[in-house]
């Protein structure tokens, strides 16, 4: 009975302060990844994809906590830190996780076509780079995995809805050639 009821120093728990900034980019019509980075069992820096909102190509999430994290430490090496995602970090996201030195990075849902850390490609751990993370798979994966699958259905259905909106200059499905102003009875 000693042992709290949460664990605040789990991989679990700091995922879902990862979970809560997805929540944010999705709420602002941005892919919904967040990141938290974590010292010493504090949470240092936190942040949300926000490749839309400053019209950035790099505003990743785990971009944009990095750069928190350097400035919180005063120093760009972030040799002692974790990095809780809530999706497999990208190439680009990866490499800057290399050059920062992370330590460890921990991620919920895995990307198979462009994931970074042991999905498409590994380049947290590539051989012939200065360093190496440490990667932990999986947390939370099916609540992370949930959030990204909610926000491309809905994408997509908005699509398909204004592609079919007569108001757009669609036109009626027509099939076999037959001329959709002419009902069975004409």
């Amino acid at each position: 009975m000693d042992e709290p009821i949460i664990n605040l120093h789990s991989d679990a728990y700091f995922m879902g302060e990862a979970l809560r900034q997805a929540a944010r980019a999705y709420e602002a019509d941005e892919v919904p990844v967040g990141a938290v980075v974590v010292r010493a069992g504090r949470i240092i820096a936190r942040a949300f994809n926000q490749v839309e909102l400053l019209c950035d190509a790099t505003a990743h999430a785990e971009m944009l906590a990095l750069t928190q994290a350097e400035e919180a430490t005063g120093n760009w090496r972030l040799t002692d830190c974790t990095l809780y995602v809530t999706k497999e970090p990208c190439p680009m996201c990866a490499g800057a996780l290399v050059h920062t030195r992370v330590q460890r990075v921990v991620f919920g849902a895995s990307d198979p076509k462009g994931g970074a850390a042991g999905s498409a490609m590994n380049l947290l751990q590539f051989p012939t780079l200065n360093h190496r993370c440490e990667i932990t798979a999986g947390v939370r994966e099916v609540e992370c995995r949930s959030l990204l699958v909610s926000f491309f259905s809905e994408r997509r259905a908005e699509k398909l809805e204004a592609r079919d909106d007569p108001r757009n200059g669609a036109r009626p499905n027509v099939r076999n050639g037959a001329d959709p102003t002419l009902s069975a009875e004409s």
